[in-house]
């Protein structure tokens, strides 16, 4: 669209240019900083302290408490008992062998022609896997070879009845005293006693503790406890004075904001910085890119109210709460901004305030990412808005955005349920219908407040059945049928150098709307014959009529409520031209 250079604004222009920004940057800042001094009292409280007072909920809130389902799920790993491995065959048989080779040791020791009693004694005390006391010693020197014989048998035989079961290491104790219960009878009880000594040594876990299996059972125990979804209603008691602050407790205070931060400097620091960036990329992007619907003071202070109130109605609205972010309608602020200022407008406005919007929340890059594109996209849906369609389509935009970044950003990431993502995808839905809703409202009632023509503004009163057109008609109907020629002309030769093509159809239609006042003094409205009025008139006279029709215009065009920039053509359609008929005659 070819823009004809303003001039350049005055000295106090720019200083009210500047003054508006410096309060809306400040009045953002205090949006980001102030809603924790609006929230209930809050006190200084942490885990282990003793509540001062009661503290009850000051508002009804459900969100999912970590702390509870963090102990939840380790309650649930508690439960799970030490996992063994099964019984090891190769540990029996290695202990059978073992006890194999002490008992072929002992015989050699029995055999041994040479060595005299003390001499075997000692050799039996040197055995390393088992300690033999005096009377199991000389049980074993004083019995006879068949004797021996039938222990040894009866000792392997016992070993292997015992480590064919499952043994852990705090079982070993209780099987070493059965082990007399596993002997034979046909002992007697000294020869019992012998095997038992021997059996005993060799006893050992075959069944080891695992600490991979057990684990993988607590953790599978961890994961099956759903997350606990904590409730309070408003003036519920959440902690009662005098009671020690829990984690669960100062969980669900921090989520009501009845916790005063130790430290809140660093939170002002940064939304102080992100705020002042914002503001310079603003003004630098508006130098650069001078918008000329913002040079209107007017306009700009709108455009600057219409930001504020999104912003600290989303800031008081949005913390704490799991799915009223995703009802509040901010896109209608970039449709409201793309209908009243321009899209290139919103675009700039609705990255800062998206990002103004969402900054210090728990899910601020997926509520960043939902609100900023479901507004782009809805912008460049919008278009040029010439029908209430173009609303709707934008809501529907809105509300597919809204759902696909849910899918984006829901299913990847975190272990909502299809009932709760449903549930948001509503919210989402809504919210492309109350956006594109609230839209429509607001920009009927601001372009009549500010005067500003937008689209289906224009279009609206640039039907035929308009009041004002319709009295332009009656009254003046040859100057309604000029005016048609000049809208169709100046509407084909805006189109040719990519003007407004729209506006200047309606501007043209309405340039010579002051005609009706005083009709019959102008030649398309005289009939064919009839007297001209002008020449009973003295010059001056005439071309004071003829010149009233601006001012007469003007009045009308203020009466019928037409945009400022309507009201432009009718003052300027003649610029500073003199009446050159009466001029001459004078």
């Amino acid at each position: 669209m070819m823009e004809v250079q303003a001039p350049p604004p005055s000295k106090l222009t720019l200083f009210l240019r500047a003054f508006t920004l410096i309060l809306t940057v400040l009045a953002a800042f205090a949006a980001l900083t102030l809603p924790l001094a609006l929230r209930p009292v809050a006190l200084p409280l942490a885990v282990g302290e003793v509540a001062p007072r009661d503290l009850d909920a000051p508002r009804a809130i459900e969100y999912i408490s970590d702390v509870r389902t963090e102990e939840a799920r380790q309650n649930a790993a508690l439960t799970v008992p030490s996992i063994y491995t099964p019984a090891d065959p190769s540990v029996a048989r290695e202990q059978i062998h073992h006890l194999r080779v002490t008992l072929q040791y002992i015989t050699t020791v029995r055999a041994d022609e040479y060595a005299d009693a003390i001499e075997q004694q000692s050799d039996l005390l040197a055995l390393e896997n088992i300690t033999l006391n005096p009377e199991i010693i000389a049980t074993i020197l004083s019995s006879s070879d068949a004797q021996w014989e039938t222990i040894q048998q009866e000792s392997l035989s016992v070993l292997e009845q015992v480590m064919r079961n499952s043994i852990r290491q705090n079982d070993v104790a209780s099987i070493q005293r059965n082990v007399p219960s596993r002997v034979s009878l046909a002992l007697t009880e000294t020869q019992a006693n012998l095997v038992a000594a021997l059996v005993r040594a060799f006893i050992v876990p075959n069944s080891l503790y695992s600490d991979d299996l057990t684990e993988a059972s607590r953790n599978s125990a961890r994961e099956a406890v759903e997350p606990i979804v904590q409730q309070y209603k408003a003036g519920e008691r959440v902690v009662s004075g005098g009671q020690i602050i829990t984690s669960a407790n100062f969980e669900a205070l921090e989520k009501l904001g009845l916790i005063q931060s130790k430290d809140e400097f660093p939170k002002t620091i940064g939304a102080g910085v992100l705020t002042l960036t914002l503001a310079l990329f603003l003004w630098l992007y508006f130098n650069y890119r001078p918008s000329a619907h913002l040079r209107d003071l007017r306009s700009l202070v709108s455009a600057a109210i219409l930001f504020l109130v999104f912003l600290v109605g989303a800031r008081l609205a949005l913390p704490n709460h799991l799915i009223t972010p995703y009802f509040y309608p901010l896109p209608a602020f970039g449709l409201l901004i793309a209908t009243l200022f321009g899209a290139d407008t919103a675009f700039v406005l609705v990255f800062a305030l998206s990002f103004l919007t969402t900054y210090g929340m728990t899910d601020s890059l997926e509520l960043t990412s939902y609100y900023l594109l479901a507004s782009l996209v809805s912008i460049l849906v919008l278009g040029k808005a010439r029908q209430t369609w173009s609303f709707l389509k934008a809501g529907l935009a809105v509300s597919l955005v809204g759902i696909a970044m849910l899918l984006a950003y829901w299913l990847p990431f975190t272990s909502a349920d299809w009932i709760g993502i449903a549930t948001l995808a509503a919210a989402a839905a809504f919210n492309g219908l109350s956006s594109a809703s609230l839209t429509l409202l607001l920009q009927f009632f601001l372009a009549q407040i500010l005067g500003i023509p937008t689209t289906l503004r224009l279009l609206e009163i640039s039907r035929p059945d308009a009041p004002l057109l319709q009295y332009l008609l009656r009254t003046a109907p040859g100057t309604y049928q000029h005016s048609l020629q000049v809208a169709n002309l100046a509407e084909q030769a805006a189109e040719s150098i990519g003007a407004d093509a729209l506006l200047v159809r309606v501007g043209a239609l309405f340039h010579d709307v002051g005609k009706a006042q005083n009709p019959l003094f102008f030649i398309e409205n005289q009939v064919p014959g009839s007297i001209n009025t002008h020449e009973d008139l003295a010059p001056e006279e005439s071309a004071e009529i003829i010149i009233r029709h601006v001012n007469d215009g003007v009045t009308l065009g203020r009466k019928y409520r037409l945009p400022r920039r309507l009201i432009d053509f009718i003052l300027e359609h003649h610029g500073t031209n003199i009446t050159r008929y009466q001029y001459t005659q004078a």
